[in-house]
């Protein structure tokens, strides 16, 4: 896996996405189950609200070589703050509609520190396209 990730501007101050690669290398989080090496392509944020950046930016990655885009967990999860971003589900809904359909897109990277630990990210699937 060639993965980016997508981060919330908003966050940057509180997170340097520490746990990210953590969850990446250990291939923990929406990496379990993972088959090979996770290389880390590239880490950038949205833009900021309301993630105006965001299909750039994943383009950018794809550019460079990522067949999968994660959003951080900052992202759909809200941590490390508390507040998941408002503008989650519609990043997603324009990065289905604007990357090629090979580019697997992640939800999220790891759980938030008070989630049990048995979830995993979902993968774009046909739902996701309507």
């Amino acid at each position: 896996m060639k993965l980016g990730i997508i981060r919330c501007q908003q966050t940057e101050d509180f997170c340097p996405g520490s746990t990210c690669f953590h969850v990446a290398r250990n291939k923990k989080g929406a990496f379990e189950g993972t088959d090979g090496n996770i290389e880390i392509v590239g880490f950038t944020n949205c833009g900021g609200c309301p993630g105006k950046k965001a299909v750039l930016r994943a383009r950018m990655l794809v550019e460079r070589g990522a067949d999968t885009i994660a959003f951080a967990s900052c992202i759909q999860k809200g941590t490390p703050i508390g507040y998941p971003c408002p503008f989650g589900r519609r990043m997603k809904e324009l990065l289905v509609k604007n990357l090629p359909e090979n580019i697997r897109i992640l939800d999220y990277t790891h759980d938030a520190p008070d989630e049990k630990k048995n979830h995993s990210g979902s993968l774009r699937s046909d739902a996701s396209k309507e």
